[in-house]
């Protein structure tokens, strides 16, 4: 398969939401990138202002993700307002880059005369690489130059320093490896793809990595007194400096062994992906976001210098994690104390980290391994994360954010205006403003629809306008407006029954068989495989139209005997949606011990309700009513209490 342009959103759920991303979304995220010190930064950097650099020293990639952000959303939506602050934040970052092409204001500012310093903590590449990013997105969206000069710059600097070194050279973070592929693809600089292999093949080879992570750590607990002396020092001359306020994080149920667990898996090198050589790592462990961006890059690097050697490495490592370690959300992360992997069937859901940015890395990992194989199934998942674990992550107003999310909270958990670790506002916002790339994709005279999202969209021989009743309908229409010969490759999703599907092309009834694959019970219940490719082959006409009708019954999904604490409850489902209770809704019952009369249980439309949804009713075994709403919609109301997992 290969990548399509862009397909134009016209309509529906994910039109609504990607007008809010632009209007209010990425406005909001400026502003409080601005009140929390991180613009300020570069502008220290620059030898502009005067004062103390604020945040973590990864900072600065949430104003790299910010500018990645708004440079997607100019590609759809004219917005003269934030081409302004956009042109003035690539302004900034090309005074506040050294010559050399090296920008990382947490060394410049603090340690001018050191680079490169504790790369598995310090998160150097992995800032250089959402710069990098930023720059690849600006440049497809405007076809302007100014900031892929900047970042070719500091691409440049990467490849002059860490060529051909050891491996201890590779870092902690993984996303440099992904920006370097972006890059390559739109330079063709052959450097940039070599640096990226490099990255990938190191990881995993260092039989020294124990002792270099203990001393990277005190190294970096070092560095960190220092700059904490150095900023009581001014504050104390400088009385009228006022440090940005963060309201605290949320709450998040931590194992008693956390912390214990965390440090077993940061020096076996399992939390950094680090532990073995990449064709060996069969097994989600560590870090769930850092595990993304690497099987990303690797999927990635795979298409690009046709190294097939990695497939069944991959193939095996997304096996394991739908079939063991995924909840039913498609939520990633089942450990707070180390955002990431626990064990096998490790699911409970009160202790669920899930972080909004592990589900947007599983969908870029996703979305490659369709491009990469061909197989639905990697679409499917890229359309349930998309709707349940990653959609959560921003409330409706598109100002506020979740960043760990629970499958049952009893408190805590509230949806805020920003975080110390802002990395998934800005992170949710440039995956929508993509996300009509990831509709389509083509290879010789054959289209493949993924997504069933509302849109248009043309390559070189084919030309279709599709309308998609999704997530509350599976009635989905798709009017062919050109003259050509081509396979349309329609994906028959896993939440649809064949036998509950009709599909019609001009009025005649396609057939349709169900997946063909070895069955077994996932740990959550719910299960990508089932899903298929339906292929129309015909010369088509402008006029032709196919009819998709997908049931939506409300589907129970029981999780496998080995996930603890989930005997007698079921999550409720339907079409791609996961449902929840929220104490809201039902104020008269207890919703963790309530037992919900499954037979009962109706789709209604309540327009007025969260902007208008397909809810779900239904009584109790005693006779009360209950509510169930869309899970990603949960907390959009105050602080609330609230369980996916039901007592059936």
């Amino acid at each position: 398969m290969q990548n399509s342009p862009s397909s134009k959103i016209t309509s529906g759920f994910w039109k609504d939401r990607l007008e809010v991303n632009a209007s209010r979304a990425i406005f909001h995220q400026w502003e409080q990138l601005e009140a929390s010190g991180c613009i300020e930064n570069f502008r220290i950097a620059a030898g502009e202002a005067d004062g103390f650099r604020e945040g973590w020293f990864f900072a600065d990639s949430d104003a790299y993700k910010w500018l990645d952000a708004a440079s997607r959303i100019c590609a759809s939506f004219s917005n003269p307002e934030l081409v302004s602050v956009m042109d003035g934040l690539i302004a900034l970052l090309a005074r506040a880059q050294r010559p050399d092409g090296y920008l990382f204001t947490y060394n410049q500012i603090h340690f001018p005369d050191v680079r490169w310093k504790n790369l598995q903590i310090e998160h150097e590449l992995y800032c250089h690489g959402h710069l990098i990013e930023a720059g690849v997105s600006h440049y497809e969206a405007t076809a302007r130059r100014d900031l892929l000069a900047i970042v070719r710059r500091a691409a440049d600097r990467i490849v002059a320093d860490f060529s051909h070194k050891g491996t201890a050279h590779t870092p902690g973070h993984e996303e440099i490896e992904i920006a370097l592929l972006r890059l390559y693809q739109v330079t063709g600089h052959q450097p940039y793809l070599e640096m990226a292999r490099q990255f990938i093949e190191q990881r995993g080879r260092n039989p020294f990595f124990a002792l270099s992570i203990i001393q990277q750590n005190s190294s970096a607990d070092s560095r960190k007194k220092f700059i904490q002396q150095k900023k009581q020092e001014y504050l104390s001359a400088h009385p009228e400096f006022k440090p940005f306020q963060l309201p605290p994080d949320n709450d998040a149920k931590k194992p008693s062994n956390s912390k214990l667990r965390w440090y077993a898996s940061a020096l076996s090198g399992k939390y950094f992906q680090q532990h073995a050589p990449i064709r060996k790592q069969t097994v989600p462990v560590g870090h769930s976001v850092r595990f993304g961006y690497l099987e990303t890059a690797v999927a990635m690097l795979a298409q690009m210098n046709g190294d097939k050697t990695f497939v069944p490495t991959l193939e095996k490592v997304w096996e394991n994690m739908v079939t063991r370690r995924m909840y039913v959300t498609g939520g990633l992360g089942a450990l707070p104390g180390s955002e990431g992997f626990g064990n096998d069937y490790e699911l409970d859901p009160e202790y669920a980290y899930a972080e909004t940015c592990a589900a947007l890395a599983s969908m870029f990992w996703n979305w490659e391994m369709t491009q990469l194989t061909g197989d639905a199934k990697y679409s499917d998942l890229f359309e349930w994360q998309l709707y349940n674990a990653a959609a959560v992550g921003m409330g409706l107003d598109g100002t506020t954010y979740l960043y760990n999310n629970p499958l049952t909270c009893h408190g805590g958990i509230t949806r805020k205006a920003w975080y110390s670790v802002p990395c998934c506002p800005s992170n949710l916002s440039r995956t929508w403003a993509a996300l009509g790339k990831y509709i389509y994709s083509f290879s010789e005279n054959e289209v493949f629809l993924h997504q069933y999202i509302s849109s248009q969209y043309e390559n070189d021989f084919a030309k279709l306008e599709m309308h998609s009743d999704l997530p509350w309908s599976g009635k989905i229409e798709i009017k062919i407006t050109s003259l050509a010969q081509f396979t349309l490759n329609l994906r028959l999703p896993s939440w649809c029954e064949a036998s509950d599907s009709r599909i019609t092309s001009n009025g005649e009834a396609i057939s349709i068989s169900p997946a063909s694959y070895e069955k077994e019970v996932t740990a959550s219940g719910y299960d990508p495989r089932e899903s298929k490719w339906i292929p129309i082959t015909r010369t088509w006409s402008p006029g032709d139209v196919v009819n998709l009708d997908f049931e939506m019954p409300v589907r129970l999904r029981h999780a496998h005997p080995k996930v603890k604490g989930h005997q007698g409850k079921v999550a409720v489902t339907r079409g791609p949606l996961v449902y929840c209770l929220e104490s809201v809704d039902n104020p008269r019952v207890d919703i963790f011990t309530v037992r919900v009369d499954t037979s009962s249980i109706q789709p209604v439309i309540e327009e007025s309700l969260l902007g208008g949804i397909m809810k779900l009713q239904a009584n109790s075994t005693d006779g009360q009513p209950l509510i169930f709403i869309p899970y990603h919609l949960w907390g959009n109301r105050g602080e609330s209490t609230m369980t996916v997992w039901v007592n059936e």
